[in-house]
């Protein structure tokens, strides 16, 4: 009988010990040695596709996304964004893409594109959440009612005064009977929220050189990509979608973040710095972010010999011994 439904496939991958596995379990079992040409290897030896191998590999920890997605969101529905996804990760060592798979999963993000991507960085796989993903997260929260967030263009009409009250503070009426090239390029990024009280955040507001400066410090992706003579990072690829995700996060400063967001902006600035993401979502779980970034500054410090240094020895504070009144008596002597 076919396994014609991911539900089938999954099963039968957990139950049934095949070649397919033993070739995987390799690849899991020895994390050093889990490289694409391993990969490629494996995928000719069984006379397959090297996209359906990771599948097959992924779909034998079907209970661990299921476990780890939140209800809401179907575990084949997830897969099937993977799916679609794994051409360009073949090259990735199964225990990253799992990691950022994972990553993903229990920040309840689909890697379709919109909410999140699964991008290499050499053999790496990253998780990176998207400009719709930080919305969802924010409306989660249950505190904020909506979320704005756009480009302005040459062409539109737009005001803004900060020190007006809102919503007259900001306006923006996009030129959409305009043709593309008649509205202009972007020149300003935008993010602000209503919240469900009805007060309304401060409007953030970011221009080109703005999000070039971001883009310059923070993402070690743009930067390799750069020096390399490439143009393949996210900076280069989709830069005003990158321009307005810059401007939603800085609402980060201004809206009250839950857990959740804080955790997501932390993976998502380890993953902009070449770092490990954090793996779980924090869904009251933030004080483990700040225990792995205190962990993570320790083990630095202990292999820099610079950074060693000596404590001082604790000493004793020698009291004097009182005399005793028939000892002063003789000394007065």
């Amino acid at each position: 009988m076919s396994l014609s439904t991911l539900k089938d496939r999954v099963r039968a991958a957990t139950t049934e010990k095949s070649a397919l596995d033993a070739n995987v379990e390799a690849l899991v079992a020895v994390p050093q040695q889990s490289t694409s040409d391993q990969l490629h290897t494996s995928a000719q030896a069984e006379g397959g596709d090297v996209a359906d191998l990771v599948l097959n590999w992924l779909e034998r920890y079907g209970d661990d996304f299921t476990r780890a997605l939140p209800s809401h969101i179907d575990v084949n529905a997830f897969l099937s964004a993977v799916r679609a996804a794994l051409p360009g990760l073949i090259h990735c060592t199964p225990a990253s893409l799992r990691q950022a798979l994972l990553t993903c999963a229990r920040f309840g993000l689909v890697p379709d594109g919109r909410h999140a991507v699964i991008t290499r960085e050499g053999k790496q796989a990253v998780f990176i959440p998207m400009a719709q993903g930080y919305v969802e997260l924010m409306y989660r929260s249950g505190r904020v009612g909506s979320v704005h967030v756009g480009l302005i263009h040459e062409g539109d009409e737009w005001s803004y005064e900060p020190t007006a009250p809102a919503p007259l503070d900001f306006t923006h009426r996009p030129a959409v009977t305009k043709t593309k090239k008649d509205r202009g390029p972007a020149i300003l990024a935008y993010a602000f929220c209503w919240m469900t009280s009805g007060a309304r955040s401060q409007v953030i507001v970011l221009s080109r050189e703005d999000a070039e400066e971001i883009r310059d410090e923070y993402s070690q992706a743009y930067r390799r990509a750069r020096d390399a003579g490439k143009a393949d990072s996210f900076w280069h690829t989709d830069f005003d979608r990158m321009w307005a995700k810059s401007a939603l996060r800085r609402l980060h400063k201004v809206v009250p973040m839950s857990a959740e967001l804080v955790a997501l902006l932390a993976a998502d600035e380890a993953g902009d710095a070449g770092q490990a993401q954090i793996l779980h979502a924090p869904a009251g779980e933030a004080h483990l972010l700040a225990e792995e970034e205190e962990a993570h500054e320790r083990a630095e410090e202990s292999q820099d010999p610079q950074e060693i240094r000596p404590r001082p020895l604790l000493r004793k504070r020698v009291q004097p011994k009182r005399m005793s009144r028939k000892s002063r008596k003789g000394a007065r002597r």
